[in-house]
């Protein structure tokens, strides 16, 4: 062999072994990258506003919302579309579908055949556990988050939601969760149902041995700083600390209570527990999952129309609550090892009407009144009989019956309906559902569509005026401001954080597609996204 044979082959030695040593780290490298997260963790917030967020960021402390604005993604706009509320959005968000794909268009429906208004969830085949009502995810018509992680791991990993409305509960829980835990607002139970296969010893022994009920008459809401420390308010609302308590003389003291700030604490404390009782993260194959469910509504039982301090000491208490629960995770899995991410809903539309003294213009809308008018129109019209069946939630709902009898053409008589509503004081709009299927209704013709559930939707839908007070007196005769309410017109959009650890703090300063929420979780677990989901991942920075 010859001396320059020789030389090539010693110097190819250190070679080899450098190349070795690249591989081995490279493989150890791309070993870290696919690491799968420990723990899911979906938070939902109704009414979070990234206003608040920025004008109370001096008043938080370091460990909830301070922490997201440091370490995780955020997008301070995902765009919902118009006309959802909790339930109908929360669905959203966790199936990556609009409410035309996913069956759920709001926490309530109208049943066309029984002529009465019933939960979107609620299921009478089915027993309740701890509560006298039954549910069950049958109206959500695709698979969530949760249920493409149960279905990823084969069943071995675990899946909770928790919030005060049973309907959110379960759009979070899904098809396969093994729990969803919500607030019975009759018995102050923490409540499930037996669709689901279990319900937690944790939460079963919670409710014999601490039950809410007897600790209400101890519990009372004030202020968790001096008024002077409240930001951008007027002299007047810092005089007059607020203080709410919740009787045991009031058949609403329990709503009153998950109205309220105590709620949120109430389902931080079931939350916690159950990361640390069922030991959450803990699994060594799939990623277990935790869904929970905030509010920051104004406080619908306030003593004036004008909350803001109640609100900001709303937002300030939540934000203890999050750092109690990432305190929890980090000494139960770690937030290294957790996927997290908190994403708001739209603000309502529906406010308290303002006091009398300012002279907003103003008007009422009465339901009992409208429908009694269309009736005598559609009788001049068509011959005698009742045509309008019911008002639910903006929508009128026809007699389909009456006008397949009289051999009416149904799309006719929507129109000509619809062209009298218009006509009424206080009315904005009004479309036919046939419009809104074609999409021609609105000024957001394409969202409005795909946010309206044609099976449950009405033959009507009615836009009114803002300032004017729907007063729902065709389905009660009793006028209370909090089923009483304003129409305002408000954003369709809400802030969104992600805290991953392969992800970048960063700002994505575009609007972005509420659909788009679910299978950006799921890339980030490495999952299918959800059956229903068509948007596309956002592209989020990567360490």
């Amino acid at each position: 062999m010859s001396i320059k044979h020789k030389i090539a082959n010693t110097t190819s030695v250190p070679g080899l072994l450098m190349a070795l040593v690249a591989s081995v780290v490279t493989i150890q490298i791309c070993t870290a990258e696919v690491t799968q997260p420990r723990l899911l963790v979906g938070i939902v917030v109704d009414g979070l506003d990234a206003d608040y967020l920025d004008l109370l960021r001096e008043r938080f402390g370091e460990g909830g919302f301070r922490r997201l604005e440091r370490e995780a993604a955020f997008i301070p706009s995902a765009d919902f579309g118009p006309g959802l509320d909790a339930t109908a959005a929360t669905a959203t968000i966790m199936t990556g579908a609009a409410p035309s794909v996913s069956g759920i268009g709001s926490n309530t429906r109208y049943d066309r055949v029984q002529l009465l208004e019933t939960g979107v969830f609620s299921d009478p085949s089915i027993l309740g556990n701890f509560t006298s009502a039954g549910y069950s995810p049958s109206a959500l018509r695709v698979t969530t988050i949760a249920d493409e992680s149960r279905m990823a791991s084969g069943g071995v990993n675990m899946a909770y939601a928790v919030a005060s409305d049973p309907c959110q509960a379960i759009a979070m829980a899904g098809h396969t969760s093994n729990s969803a835990l919500w607030l019975d607002a009759k018995t102050g139970n923490w409540a499930s149902s037996t669709f689901y296969k279990e319900m937690p010893v944790a939460i079963a022994t919670r409710n014999r041995t601490v039950p809410l009920l007897t600790r209400l008459d101890t519990m009372s809401w004030t202020p968790l700083l001096d008024p002077s420390l409240y930001p951008a308010l007027p002299d007047h609302l810092r005089r007059y600390p607020f203080r709410y308590v919740f009787p045991r003389g009031s058949a609403d003291r329990l709503k009153m209570l998950a109205a309220s700030p105590m709620g949120n604490s109430e389902v931080t404390s079931v939350a916690s527990g159950l990361i640390s009782g069922m030991k959450l993260g803990t699994h060594p194959d799939g990623t277990d999952v935790l869904n929970i469910a905030y509010s920051l509504r104004p406080y619908e039982y306030a003593k004036s129309s004008d909350t803001r301090v109640e609100l900001m000491d709303a937002y300030l208490r939540l934000d203890r609550n999050l750092e109690q629960l990432f305190n929890e995770i980090d000494r139960s899995v770690g937030l290294d090892k957790t996927v997290l991410f908190l994403a708001a809903t739209p603000p309502s539309s529906r406010t308290r009407r303002e006091d009398e003294r300012w002279g907003i213009p103003h008007g009422e809308f009465s339901t009992r009144k409208a429908i009694s008018l269309l009736n005598m129109y559609l009788m001049a019209v068509y011959g005698n009989g009742d045509y309008v069946s019911a008002y639910h939630r903006g929508h009128f709902f026809l007699n389909n019956k009456l006008l397949k009898e009289k051999s009416l053409d149904e799309s006719e008589v929507r129109r000509n309906a619809a062209a009298f509503l218009s006509k009424m004081t206080g009315v904005d709009r009004v479309f036919t559902v046939d419009e809104v299927i074609a999409g021609h209704a609105g000024e957001q013709p394409e969202a409005l569509r795909r946010n309206t559930v044609v099976a449950t939707a009405g033959d009507l839908i009615i836009n009114v005026a803002p300032g004017f007070e729907i007063v729902d007196d065709f389905n009660t005769q009793v006028k209370d401001e909090r089923t009483h309410h304003v129409e305002r017109v408000v954003a369709t959009t809400a802030p969104l954080f992600i805290l991953a650890p392969e992800i970048v703090p960063q700002t994505v300063g575009e609007i972005v597609d509420a659909r788009a929420i679910a299978p950006t979780i799921c890339r980030i677990l490495r999952i299918r996204s959800p059956n229903g989901a068509s948007a596309a991942p956002l592209h989020l920075l990567r360490k």
